[in-house]
């Protein structure tokens, strides 16, 4: 479902704005099987998650499953993640993380030492650079503070190699990874 109509999507999508409402179910779903995925790697592997548009919603939420050690529906998270990366994506459920948040110092420690990595394009007519810009400073506010946040001039919803290039010199910094 795509703002209640059918197609192939991770979740449903309604409204961007933060005012409507974010599908739970879906974002369950689609964080749980990403981390099944995950959950097949030896355990000395540095796990990360990241992808574009819709997939950098779920990397963005599947985040926020890592850090606070659960779905959105009580089930435990069972990847320890050791980086995120969004492309032009946003973040949902931000208007109740940081009630979640709250009274967890495990989460407050997890959300300050996981690199995260969001590049937002500032022509982006999908999803609009504020999206980004409000998903960065939202995790920023409950405590992640090893968040970059990039802007391209120009950029639509695409990407474009300096954004790629980016994203590769991030990662071999974050995770150490040889060049």
């Amino acid at each position: 479902m795509f703002g209640g109509y059918p197609c192939t999507a991770w979740f449903d999508v309604g409204d961007l704005s933060g005012d409507g409402p974010d599908d739970l179910e879906g974002l369950d779903a689609s964080a749980a099987h990403v981390a099944n995925l995950l959950s097949t790697e030896p355990a000395n592997i540095k796990l990360g998650i990241g992808g574009f548009s819709m997939g950098a919603a779920t990397a963005l939420y599947s985040a926020t499953c890592h850090i606070l050690g659960k779905y959105g529906n009580g089930n435990l998270y069972p990847v320890n993640l050791s980086a995120v990366i969004g492309l032009s994506g946003w973040l949902p459920c931000s208007r109740t993380l940081r009630n979640q948040m709250e009274g967890s110092i495990q989460a407050v420690r997890r959300a300050a030492s996981l690199p995260i990595l969001l590049c937002h394009g500032l022509g982006d007519d999908v999803v609009a650079y504020t999206h980004g810009e409000i998903s960065a400073q939202a995790l920023n506010s409950v405590g992640f503070r090893n968040l970059t946040f990039r802007t391209y001039n120009g950029l639509g919803h695409y990407t474009i190699p300096e954004e790629t290039d980016e994203v590769c010199n991030w990662m071999t910094t974050r995770l150490g990874l040889q060049g």
